[in-house]
């Protein structure tokens, strides 16, 4: 395999743009700011808490990934927003009801007031349950052109030296790829015309590529993963990645499903039903956001567990999934899984899980690994997917024609080995016969 080519230093700033200023953007700045002011721990975060075996066992050779590779230190990150509601970084934390008042956000308050949210590249025909008037106007293509300046003018005037741009904006409706999709030319011409099919992701999307700056989607929502957006950020030397932060109850399927897998267990049946409430909860409440969601939730069991190589076992089951929106919940999410196993002679089994998790607290060191790993691989010299970043998506993003790997344990193996490999390391295949020469 070719080795890639020289790590540029992280020196200087890094900006993180966050298309999106809601719970899980404000989560996010509020909680590296409490890190860096030696408040909080960054806890589910494996950039800045995992280590990474290198050599053999008896090496004992185990730094943490932050002292490994060469990332941006928390204390460079530089913070810019997009969204449609203009309220400040305090008080769009305030209504997402995420962190404490007082334990966590009035410590911060002068640091989170200071953060003002751009105009919003935004349309109640891709978000329907969801509004405000700091909108930019225009046609798409002029939408698209302004994002561009704002990227431009956010970098100068904070001193950025590099930027990376996380969509963690609302869930859009579902779209397919078509033909306004495949070039630079029908792309820019759909642009033009307002589209339909040119969603508001896709207009950060492609004014990050062209700008120069990494992206990554949060959201399951069609956004970069698009022919024109994909071959663009090869020509540009972009790398980007997506999508679906993988939280919640996905996150759960895809450490159960591989264990099933690995003993041939088979499986009857998983049903999945959560209540949330908060701006994600309320998007999904549309049937159309919903669809959306659906299709990158229903995707996970069928590429862990390959029905058509194990038909015995996973080629009946049944895989159902429904979210219900319910205000007085919040961000604090809770879902329910029935999962119908089955073992020897076919004897049936039974699990159940009631997950009460916190969407955004399990999203927001998603956030922070996406923007230093993309911005390692920009100055490794990667572009176009970073599939070695499925470890943090639900959807994760691939080369056409090529199968998503969903067991997180393989992901999180591609992962530290790419990283070994950046670093000329030896990669790990586990193999350990040399301990028994």
């Amino acid at each position: 395999m070719k080795q890639p080519h020289q790590i540029q230093p992280a020196e200087g700033k890094l900006g993180v743009l966050l298309p999106g200023f809601g719970a899980v953007a404000t989560t996010f700045i509020a909680g590296v700011e409490s890190i860096r002011r030696g408040l909080a721990e960054p806890f589910g975060s494996l950039t800045q808490m995992n280590t990474i075996r290198l050599g053999k066992r008896t090496d004992e050779m185990t730094p943490l990934i932050k002292d490994f590779v060469p990332l941006v230190g928390l204390e460079d990150l530089v913070f810019g927003a997009w969204d449609p509601i203009c309220d400040d970084g305090y008080e769009s934390a305030l209504k997402a009801g995420v962190l404490q008042k007082d334990s966590h956000l009035d410590p911060i308050r002068d640091f989170l007031s200071s953060i003002q949210p751009m105009k919003a590249s935004f349309s109640t025909d891709y978000v329907k349950k969801l509004d405000g008037p700091h909108k930019k106007s225009g046609n798409k293509r002029e939408q698209a052109e302004e994002l561009r300046q704002d990227i431009r003018r956010f970098k100068e005037e904070n001193g950025c030296d590099r930027l990376v741009m996380i969509w963690c904006g609302s869930t859009e409706i579902f779209l397919r790829p078509g033909p306004t999709h495949e070039t630079l030319e029908s792309f820019e011409k759909a642009m033009d015309e307002d589209d339909e099919s040119i969603a508001p992701s896709m207009l950060y999307a492609y004014a990050a590529i062209m700008e120069g700056v990494p992206y990554a989607n949060g959201a399951p929502n069609l956004s970069a993963d698009i022919p024109v957006l994909e071959q663009l950020a090869i020509e540009r030397g972009v790398p980007i990645s997506g999508k679906d932060f993988k939280t919640g109850q996905t996150l759960m399927k895809t450490i159960l499903a591989p264990g099933f897998k690995t003993r041939m267990l088979g499986l009857s049946g998983w049903f999945s039903t959560n209540i949330l409430g908060n701006r994600d909860g309320e998007v999904l409440d549309d049937p159309e956001s919903f669809k959306t969601k659906e299709e990158s939730k229903l995707s996970v069991l069928e590429q862990i567990l390959q029905p058509n190589m194990y038909p015995e076992l996973y080629g009946d089951m049944y895989h159902k999934v429904r979210i219900n929106y319910y205000p007085p919940r919040g961000d604090n999410k809770e879902g329910w899984d029935n999962i119908d196993i089955f073992g020897w002679l076919g004897y049936p089994m039974q699990i159940k899980i009631d997950f009460l998790c916190r969407d955004s607290i399990l999203a927001a060191p998603i956030v922070l690994d996406l923007a230093l790993f993309l911005d390692l691989a920009m100055r490794s010299g990667l572009s176009g997917i970073q599939e070695w970043l499925s470890f943090y998506f639900k959807s994760p993003q691939t080369a056409p024609g090529l199968y998503p790997e969903h067991d997180i344990f393989i992901q999180h193996w591609k992962l530290k080995n790419t990283l070994r490999w950046l670093m000329k390391e030896d990669m790990l295949t586990h193999l350990g016969v040399e301990y028994y020469d």
